[in-house]
């Protein structure tokens, strides 16, 4: 009883970070139920079940608030689970130990580019151009550019597919940077991308019989809370404030990504 308490309030604060910024946490709920001796399939199963919880109820702050952007929730979806395919099919060509690299230097990378200067939502009228498609959302009208964005897509979802992420530490990045939409509606646009993939991938884990719910569903109920004290939280915080915890959550992830990959190899920093 006591471990699930203090699990509980760990999957708390994560889910609080997490929806912040517009990211799954996955990661951190699988490596919270590994450390809390759970069996490493039931504990993927039940991290996947935590974060749809705490995605939905993001979601659903987001929503409220005008904050999710469907058209491009569609368009960044397909085109990322397709490429997904791709990734983790191509993902056995390289090592466990590359492949954290790989990621570890993603991190970094969707980190700091979360401090170039964007202009504020390329919101504009109808100019018809090769190349630029218009999506209207919420009243607004975002113009995306298909010769970055497609590539960009298509190059997060590939990478997340093949180290085996929902690709939230990127999305955020991609549809801020490629597509030119506000932070806020960013986070609550990647809320519902997250919440899609993982409802997938706990299927997937559920059809085994991997499903624990005498864990699963009070770390669920808190996850809920968390998700929708984060929603709320992001939506009252600015977005240059959002940007660096976005960064220094991304930072951190990828140092324990590093120092586990050199771990694993038997190296000592």
């Amino acid at each position: 009883m006591t471990t699930l308490i203090v699990v509980g309030l760990l999957v708390f604060v994560v889910a609080i970070a997490m929806t912040m910024v517009g990211k799954g946490g996955g990661n951190f709920y699988v490596v919270i139920l590994a450390i809390a001796s759970i069996p490493m399939h039931e504990a993927a199963a039940t991290g996947q079940f935590i974060l749809l919880s705490a995605s939905v109820a993001a979601m659903l702050i987001f929503q409220k608030n005008r904050s999710v952007l469907w058209p491009l929730a569609v368009f960044i979806g397909v085109f990322t689970a397709l490429s997904a395919l791709g990734g983790g099919y191509f993902s056995h060509y390289f090592s466990g130990f590359h492949l954290k690299l790989i990621f570890g230097v993603m991190l970094v990378l969707a980190g700091a580019v979360m401090f170039l200067p964007v202009a504020g939502g390329q919101r504009t009228a109808n100019t018809k151009t090769f190349g630029l498609i218009a999506l209207k959302s919420g009243g607004s009208v975002y113009r995306i550019n298909l010769w970055i964005a497609v590539p960009v897509t298509v190059l997060t979802g590939f990478a997340a597919g093949m180290v085996g992420v929902s690709g939230g530490s990127f999305l955020v990045p991609l549809m801020v940077l490629a597509c030119g939409v506000s932070m806020h509606a960013a986070v609550g646009t990647a809320a519902t991308l997250i919440a899609v993939t993982a409802a997938m991938g706990f299927t997937g884990h559920a059809l085994q019989g991997d499903f624990n719910p005498s864990w699963a569903i009070p770390l669920a109920v808190v996850a809920v809370v968390g998700g929708v004290a984060g929603g709320k939280l992001s939506l009252k915080t600015k977005p240059k404030h959002l940007k660096k915890l976005f960064a220094f959550t991304n930072w951190l992830a990828a140092a324990f990504m590093f120092v586990n990959a050199l771990h694993a190899q038997g190296l000592r920093l």
